[in-house]
C-alpha cells in the first residue's frame, strides 16, 4: 500500500503542475515519490517480480497523469456526431507505456550499476525519449517536462539558449538532486549533508529563474522594422458548417470579416488553417485559375500593399508513375494524387506561394507506419475529422517575404508550433516574425487550445520572435518576443485581432544550435550503455579467472 501511495502522489503532482490550470513549481518534486517507490520495491519489498511491480506502479502513474492532462482528447468527435473514445485512449495508453518502458529501463539499468549510475541514466534515457517522442510517426510531445512552465515565461526566459528541452533536463536535475538528498539522510542522518544537499537543490531551481527575470527585465533587441497584421478568427464549426457550407460562402463571411475590421493600412491579413476552401480542396496545379485564390486577390486589389496568408486543404495530380510521392493515392489508371495541410502567401499579380505542413498529427493526418500498420489495423485509426491516410509534408521550412515590407512570415500550422528545434528552422529561412496558422476547435471548450496557445509563447522566447496566432475558434493571440500574450480574443468569437508587430532578425542560441542538450543525452546514453556492457564483460573474465 506504501508503494501505491509513493507511485498516486507523484500522478497527482504531475498533473497539477501541467499549464495552463496547474502550478509548475510542483514539477520540481513530481518524480521524487516514484523514484522512492522504485528504491523501495527494489531494495526492500518481497515481490517475487520486482521489475513488473515497478512497471505497473509506473504505468498507473503515468496513465493518471496522461488522463488529466491530455483527457481533453475526448472531446473530439466521430463522424457520426458521438465522442470519440479512441481518439483519447490511443494516445492515453500508448504514450502511458512509453513513459514506464522508459522508467523501466533506468530499474534494470541503476539495479545493475547502482543508484549513481542508474541517476545518471535516467537523465539520458528521459531525455532521448523527449528527443525520440518529437521525430518519430507516432510523436507525441505534449507531456515533455520543459512544457510545464510555458504559462510563466518570465521564469524561462533563458529558453532563447538551451529551448524547452533544456528545461526538461534542469527538471530532471532537480529532482534527482531532491531523491539523492532524501537518500543521503536516510542513510547518514548527517545535518552537514542535508544542508549542502539543500541549498544546491535551491542554487539549481532559483539560479536559472534569477538568470532569467534579468533577461527579462533587460530585454532591449532593437527591432528592424513594425507591420500592422490583422488575424481573422471565423468561428467555423469544423464538424457540420465547414462542410454544410459551400466554398463560396464560406470565403465570403471570412473576406466581409476581413473588410469589416480594416481600420488604416493592413500589412498581414492572416486566416487559420484550412480556412479555405471549406469542403473539398485546392488544386496546386491550377492556383492561378482558383476562384477562391483569385478572390482573395481581388479582395487585396481593394487594399494595396497588403498580403494574406491563410491555410488551405490543397492538393497536386501526378502523372507519371516514376514521379509519385509515397503518400500519393491512386484515383484512376493513369493519375495519382496528394492531398496537403498548407499554408499560402496571396500578392496581386503575383504567383501563390504555398507550404506544406511538416510535423503531421497522427492519426488524424498520417497513418503512422503505414506499411507495417495498415494491414493490421485497417481502417480502425483515429478519425476527428481528418483522414487515415497520410498527407504529404515539405521537407524544408520556408518563410515568405513582403514585397512591400520588410516582413519575412513564418507559416507555422497548428501542430507544428509544439516543436520547438523545428520551428527554428524557419527563422534560419529569414522568418522575422512566427504566423500561427491553427484549428483548435476539434475538442470544444477544453484545455486542449489553451495549452497549445501556452505551448507558443515558449516558441517566442527560444526564438526572439514575435507571434500571431489566427485561430479558427480561438483563442487568438499576439505574443511578443519575451512570451507575453499581449492581446487575445475569447474562445468561439468570430472576430478580428489587430497588432502592430515588431521584426527581429537576430538568432539566439537556440536557433543556431537546437536541442543540442538533447544530442548530449543521447550519446551519454549510449556511453552508458557501453560502459554497462564493458563492466558485466570484466565481471565475467575476473570469476573465469578465479575459477
Amino acid at each position: 500500500m506504501k508503494y501505491v501511495l509513493l507511485t498516486l502522489i507523484s500522478a497527482m503532482l504531475l498533473s497539477v503542475s501541467w499549464p495552463t490550470y496547474g502550478v509548475p513549481f510542483f514539477i520540481f518534486f513530481a518524480l521524487v515519490p516514484l523514484l522512492m517507490m522504485e528504491h523501495g520495491v527494489s531494495k526492500f519489498s518481497n515481490y517475487n517480480r520486482k521489475s513488473w511491480v515497478v512497471f505497473g506502479l509506473s504505468y498507473l502513474c503515468f496513465v493518471i497523469w496522461n488522463v488529466v492532462t491530455t483527457g481533453w482528447l475526448y472531446g473530439s468527435k466521430n463522424p457520426d456526431g458521438s465522442h470519440s473514445m479512441m481518439a483519447v485512449v490511443f494516445p492515453v495508453l500508448v504514450n502511458s507505456f512509453l513513459y514506464s518502458l522508459v522508467f523501466q529501463c533506468y530499474h534494470w539499468y541503476k539495479n545493475a550499476q547502482g543508484t549513481y549510475w542508474g541517476m545518471a541514466f535516467l537523465v539520458a534515457i528521459w531525455m532521448s525519449f523527449e528527443k525520440f517522442h518529437m521525430n518519430w510517426e507516432l510523436t507525441w510531445p505534449w507531456l515533455n517536462l520543459g512544457n510545464a512552465f510555458s504559462d510563466y515565461p518570465k521564469l524561462i526566459q533563458w529558453y532563447d539558449t538551451l529551448g524547452s528541452t533544456g528545461g526538461s533536463f534542469w527538471i530532471l536535475l532537480v529532482n534527482l538532486l531532491i531523491f539523492y538528498t532524501i537518500r543521503i539522510w536516510e542513510a547518514g542522518r548527517k545535518r552537514k549533508d542535508l544542508i549542502i544537499n539543500i541549498s544546491a537543490t535551491v542554487l539549481l531551481i532559483g539560479l536559472p529563474m534569477i538568470i532569467s527575470l534579468i533577461k527579462f527585465n533587460s530585454f532591449n533587441e532593437k527591432p528592424i522594422g513594425e507591420v500592422n497584421v490583422l488575424m481573422l478568427q471565423p468561428d467555423l464549426d469544423p464538424y457540420g458548417e465547414k462542410y454544410a457550407k459551400d466554398s463560396i460562402t464560406i470565403q465570403n463571411e471570412l473576406l466581409a470579416l476581413a473588410e469589416n475590421n480594416t481600420k488604416g493600412k493592413i500589412d498581414y491579413y492572416i486566416a487559420p488553417e484550412t480556412a479555405l476552401p471549406g469542403r473539398g480542396s485546392i488544386s496546386e496545379t491550377a492556383f492561378e485559375k482558383s476562384e477562391l485564390l483569385n478572390n482573395v486577390k481581388g479582395f487585396l486589389a481593394k487594399h494595396p500593399g497588403s498580403v494574406f496568408t491563410t491555410g488551405i486543404s490543397s492538393h497536386k495530380y501526378f502523372l507519371d508513375k516514376n514521379t509519385v510521392p509515397t503518400n500519393a493515392y491512386q484515383i484512376n489508371d493513369r493519375v495519382w494524387v496528394e492531398s496537403y495541410n498548407s499554408a499560402v502567401q496571396i500578392i496581386p499579380n503575383q504567383k501563390v506561394e504555398v507550404y506544406h505542413k511538416g510535423k503531421l498529427v497522427p492519426g488524424v493526418e498520417i497513418f503512422p507506419y503505414m506499411n507495417v500498420l495498415k494491414p493490421l489495423l485497417g481502417d480502425a485509426m483515429i478519425n476527428l475529422g481528418g483522414t487515415v491516410a497520410s498527407l504529404g509534408t515539405d521537407k524544408e521550412r520556408v518563410a515568405f517575404s513582403n514585397p512591400y515590407n520588410k516582413g519575412k512570415i513564418a507559416p507555422i500550422i497548428c501542430y507544428e508550433s509544439i516543436y520547438g528545434e523545428f520551428v527554428t528552422d524557419y527563422v534560419k529561412k529569414g522568418a522575422n516574425f512566427l504566423g500561427i496558422m491553427t484549428n483548435d476547435s476539434w475538442w470544444g471548450v477544453t484545455e486542449g487550445h489553451k495549452q497549445l496557445l501556452s505551448y507558443a509563447r515558449m516558441r517566442a522566447i527560444e526564438t526572439r520572435r514575435e507571434i500571431v496566432r489566427s485561430a479558427n475558434s480561438g483563442i487568438s493571440a499576439h505574443i511578443n518576443a519575451k512570451g507575453e500574450i499581449l492581446g487575445d480574443t475569447f474562445y468561439g468569437d468570430q472576430t478580428t485581432l489587430f497588432a502592430k508587430v515588431n521584426l527581429y532578425d537576430g538568432e539566439t542560441f537556440y536557433v543556431r544550435t537546437g536541442d543540442f542538450l538533447s544530442r548530449l543525452s543521447i550519446f551519454s546514453l549510449g556511453f552508458l550503455f557501453f560502459y554497462f556492457l564493458i563492466k558485466r564483460f570484466q565481471n565475467k573474465m575476473k570469476k573465469e579467472n578465479g575459477k
